[in-house]
């Protein structure tokens, strides 16, 4: 198996990451898996809703191409960057693509990175994409 592993999240980011996604996959006519890993412990229901919304949009997305796909909505409470390094190696993906935002390098001190760390973790490219 081979294809390409996008991270998402709910935000502008996470969305360019998948628009991408979807462009590599059908450059390398290979198979799509968005993992969206939804690490929160509760949810009030502002939130839920907004993140479904969110998910129907990926949905649509990925629906109007022509890509083989896989939407992986992960309600674990575990890490998002095991969720993409797991999914990547289950398909043995030959890409990971990621969205990325600015950030201050205090906040990224303070804050850690999920991005940063898939792209020093992954054993394969990564694709940072920003929105």
């Amino acid at each position: 198996m081979s294809g390409i592993v996008v991270g998402y999240v709910a935000s502008p980011e996470g969305e360019a990451a998948v628009r991408q996604g979807i462009v590599e996959a059908q450059l390398r006519k290979t198979r799509l898996v968005v993992v969206y890993s939804d690490h929160s412990a509760q949810l009030d229901s502002a939130t839920a809703l907004e993140r479904t919304a969110a998910l129907d949009r990926v949905h649509a997305l990925l629906h109007a191409t022509d890509v083989e796909h896989d939407l992986r909505h992960l309600v674990r409470g575990t890490d998002p960057v095991g969720d993409v390094l797991d999914a990547a190696e289950e398909i043995g993906a030959d890409l990971i693509v990621i969205g990325i935002r600015r950030r201050t390098p205090v906040g990224k001190l303070v804050l850690g990175s999920h991005s940063q760390s898939i792209l020093l973790e992954a054993p394969i490219p990564v694709l940072a994409v920003k929105a």
